[in-house]
């Protein structure tokens, strides 16, 4: 280990000082976040480095679409887990213009009593592009936040529907917020998200009692339906925990207790049968394959062959006089043949 990882992690393993602490991971996530070669190389260094120090906090994916109160929620949350003594670390990803690529990153401004408490550290970032509600980094920034002994990670979602399911495949638990007047009843029932759910949130629940009633009502007869029909994957792990449904006021503090009670119940539960370490094996190999994946794209359009044939090649598809899958044929044929004439000689 080099001597300047070794002093990044001295840095974000030390919990006596806070102040410290919080440069670092900043600086952590950064460089993990970085897409310079320099910085990926150190970058790798770096996680390897604080792996050891990873594996104990737990890990809660929160989404649902916009407005359904998701940073007051886990503001709310936030500030009852650090009653409880507990430390909660936030990665809010926020959505990212398709003009300028730029981001408000309003996440943490919004959970302005939480970002004050030194127990918490709220780490906006942008989703750039990357689709399932999260950001690129997502993962690894999890690790540097369990690296320095935040007893629970949260990650907030960008919020957009029936797609964002990645934070799935990255969390212990997956908590969806719903409201109650969501849409009709064949709404609760609508697969993607919902089936992935491990624990659905009814928010806003003193707005409208009775509607909140009816929606806990539906969304419960739903999971089980999706259940009986292999909808989710408890049944196939042999786990016992089944999906469930609970109706909370997050902006009134109503019902966090149950929903800790809740979270607290699955993890001793998934523990215990082995299915949250294999869930976490699953989510790693996953990982690792969607990394290969961008890496072969990078390396792709880096290519000597592929870069000289690019320009033509697009310029062909969009007057119409090649078919984007030709051209895409061709760009990997000429990839693969320069490989080829490279090894043989």
């Amino acid at each position: 280990m080099s001597p300047e990882i070794a002093e990044r992690i001295a840095a974000i393993t030390q919990t006596s000082a806070p102040a410290v602490q919080r440069r670092a991971m900043a600086k952590a996530i950064t460089l993990l976040e970085s897409t310079r070669a320099d910085h990926r190389a150190l970058g790798d260094e770096l996680l390897t480095a604080l792996l050891p120090h990873t594996g104990k906090s737990l890990r809660l994916g929160i989404s649902g679409v916009p407005g359904v109160g998701k940073s007051t929620f886990i503001e709310t949350l936030g500030l009852y887990l650090i009653g409880k003594g507990l430390r909660v670390a936030v990665l809010a990803i926020d959505p990212s213009s398709t003009v300028s690529g730029g981001s408000i990153l309003g996440d943490k401004t919004r959970m302005e009593q939480l970002s004050m408490r030194p127990e918490a550290y709220i780490r906006p970032s942008p989703s750039s592009g990357t689709l399932g509600g999260v950001a690129e980094k997502t993962r690894e920034a999890t690790l540097v936040c369990e690296a320095a002994g935040y007893d629970v990670v949260m990650v907030e979602t960008v919020g957009v529907g029936q797609s964002e399911i990645a934070v799935h495949g990255m969390t212990d638990m997956f908590c969806l917020l719903q409201l109650p007047n969501a849409g009709d009843d064949l709404q609760a029932i609508k697969k993607g998200v919902m089936e992935l759910a491990d624990l659905v949130v009814i928010n806003k629940a003193d707005i409208d009692p009775n509607a909140a009633t009816r929606a806990q009502s539906q969304i419960t007869s739903s999971l089980r339906l999706l259940g009986m029909h292999g909808g989710h994957d408890h049944a196939a792990q042999g786990a016992l925990w089944q999906p469930r449904v609970i109706q909370i006021s997050a902006l009134l503090g109503q019902g966090v207790e149950a929903f800790w009670d809740a979270v607290t119940s699955y993890r001793q539960m998934q523990t215990h049968n082995g299915c949250l370490e294999q869930r976490r094996e699953k989510q790693s190999l996953a990982w690792m394959w969607e990394r290969i994946d961008h890496g072969l794209k990078l390396a792709f359009r880096a290519h000597p062959a592929v870069r000289d044939m690019l320009p033509a090649m697009q310029q062909q598809v969009a007057s119409g006089q090649l078919a984007a899958s030709t051209a895409a044929r061709n760009l990997l044929l000429a990839q693969s043949s320069a490989a080829t004439i490279h090894k043989t000689d």
